[in-house]
């Protein structure tokens, strides 16, 4: 690229934000739409309520923020990072990647390169974001304006794999299209490009990266289960499994967040499409959205009845970042209330006005003590209060509940508590 393309990055989340902020960096006319006007707002301020980029980042670089959607227009790369979450029951629902592709449509001008970051299942970026296009700026594509492919692979909170260091994907419609993708990221991704032949095969390899994850927990989940019904603490099995070379140590918890617990359904959803009846994927998710409500069964056999006051801390669906899309929290917190216990709720990065929006009561460590405590994500915030602090919030001859096992279980029975972890 003899002259620097404008990039505009639609949706300034987990994903696009840092993007916008790599692109800036390097030097490239850089364009921040998001359809949110508080959140355009707030990032003009200079403050990020992701916590991925710190004031100083957002700084450092020039990045035009708008929620007008004809800013797309001035760009010559436009790069649609949207959310693509699944509904109720589970089904991938793409309202909102077809709602900013009809924007984009409107307002991009001829020549354009459209390069989707979203998870979705193979085939979506050419068989039902091309069409919109066509159809919202009465183009052709593959001939007015191009299509690519480059699946995001942002870990939240994660300051070690970062855009920088995490080798990308890039697809393109035609091959120019893919170079010239490859260079732009290129430019931006020091770990290095990996170019995919098609985009299929690159919106294929999204989403079976996190399928595999995701069937890797569930098989430690479900030992976990079955460690719980022998009565052994599944931290130990592993501990003694890890010893061999070839053993793949992973942990057991809750399964949430925008991908892991999300992505295997795209897949599913595209092989009922071609008549498959996905088996191993399937079983990993049932396992998994089972967790939440053995947690809860396993506090309330631990506390012997109903009717005990509960506190649970951490709502986000991973330590350390305050994104709490697709928590499994709120199931362990309904299924205990459910099970006849009062639940109050602490998170450090969840006002107790917005606890309360959710339907649970505000709590603090302060508040006790309680019949039980339930450690399901350990921020730093409760790994700097330590065992101690949650001993302390516990009755005598109360629960203290480690999902992560990352507690001393020895201190805490010591103490007078029960100790149990998944």
């Amino acid at each position: 690229m003899k002259t620097l393309p404008t990039v505009c990055v639609v949706g300034l989340g987990y994903v696009g934000l840092p993007l916008a902020h790599g692109f800036a960096k390097k030097g490239y006319t850089t364009i921040g739409y998001d359809i949110d006007a508080d959140r355009i707002a707030e990032l003009q301020s200079g403050h990020d309520r992701t916590k991925e980029l710190s004031e100083r980042e957002l700084g450092e670089v020039q990045i035009r923020f708008s929620a007008d959607p004809k800013i797309m227009g001035e760009a010559d790369i436009v790069i649609v990072a949207l959310p693509t979450p699944v509904d109720e029951s589970n089904t991938p629902d793409i309202a909102i990647l077809k709602a900013g592709t009809q924007a984009v449509g409107e307002h991009m001008k001829k020549g354009t390169i459209v390069v989707f970051e979203s998870t979705v299942w193979p085939g979506t970026t050419e068989d039902i974001c091309g069409p919109i296009l066509e159809k919202a700026s009465g183009m052709v594509c593959g001939k007015d304006f191009f299509l690519g492919y480059s699946p995001e692979r942002i870990n939240p909170g994660d300051k070690k794999h970062r855009l920088q260091t995490i080798v990308k994907v890039v697809s393109g419609q035609t091959p120019d299209v893919l170079e010239t993708l490859a260079a732009l990221y290129g430019s931006v991704v020091e770990a290095g490009i990996h170019k995919a032949p098609n985009i299929k095969v690159a919106e294929m390899a999204k989403a079976i990266e996190n399928a595999q994850r995701d069937l890797n927990i569930a098989y430690i989940n479900e030992i976990a289960m079955f460690c719980g019904k022998l009565g052994i603490a599944s931290k130990d099995v592993l501990d003694a499994a890890s010893t061999k070379w070839n053993f793949l140590r992973f942990s057991p918890g809750l399964v949430g967040g925008h991908c892991i617990g999300v992505d295997p359904y795209y897949l599913v959803e595209k092989a009922k499409e071609l008549g498959m009846e996905t088996q191993v994927i399937t079983a990993g998710r049932a396992v998994n959205e089972a967790v939440a409500q053995f947690v809860a069964d396993q506090v309330h056999a631990a506390l012997g009845q109903g009717g005990t006051s509960v506190l649970v801390l951490g709502t986000t669906f991973k330590e350390d970042v305050p994104d709490t899309r697709n928590s499994k929290s709120g199931d362990v917190i309904v299924a205990l209330k459910k099970l006849g216990h009062t639940v109050a709720v602490h998170d450090p990065y969840m006002q107790p006005a917005v606890i309360e929006r959710n339907g649970w009561t505000p709590g603090t460590l302060e508040g006790g003590p309680y019949d039980a405590v339930v450690l399901l994500v350990p921020h730093k915030e409760y790994r700097s209060v330590g065992t101690e602090g949650l001993i302390g919030a516990t009755k005598n001859g109360g629960l203290v509940y480690d999902l992560k096992s990352i507690l001393d279980g020895a201190m805490i029975t010591k103490a007078g508590r029960k100790y149990l972890a998944l």
